[in-house]
């Protein structure tokens, strides 16, 4: 069942958020539903981590012995030691 919901929102950035919307092929209530969705969606465990990023868990399959921290470190120099 939907609700009509009355917000007060800045005139700029209503103008922005619709053409938003309207540039993804979708409606200005079905995003704000979709971000409140994503905002009061918990884990099962109630942790932090979002269902989406849950389900991204697994996804990328790393070879055994792979230091994510080294290889974060590695390209973090790379980036920033031209």
């Amino acid at each position: 069942m939907t609700t009509k919901l009355t917000l007060t929102i800045e005139q700029d950035v209503i103008k922005l958020a619709k053409a938003y919307a309207q540039g993804k092929g979708r409606s200005l209530s079905e995003l704000i539903e979709s971000y409140l969705k994503t905002l009061t969606t918990k884990a099962p465990d109630d942790s932090e981590v979002s269902l989406r990023v849950k389900k991204l868990s697994g996804s990328i399959k790393l070879s055994k012995g792979f230091d994510y921290k080294k290889s974060l470190q590695d390209e973090l120099s790379k980036k920033y030691s031209k």
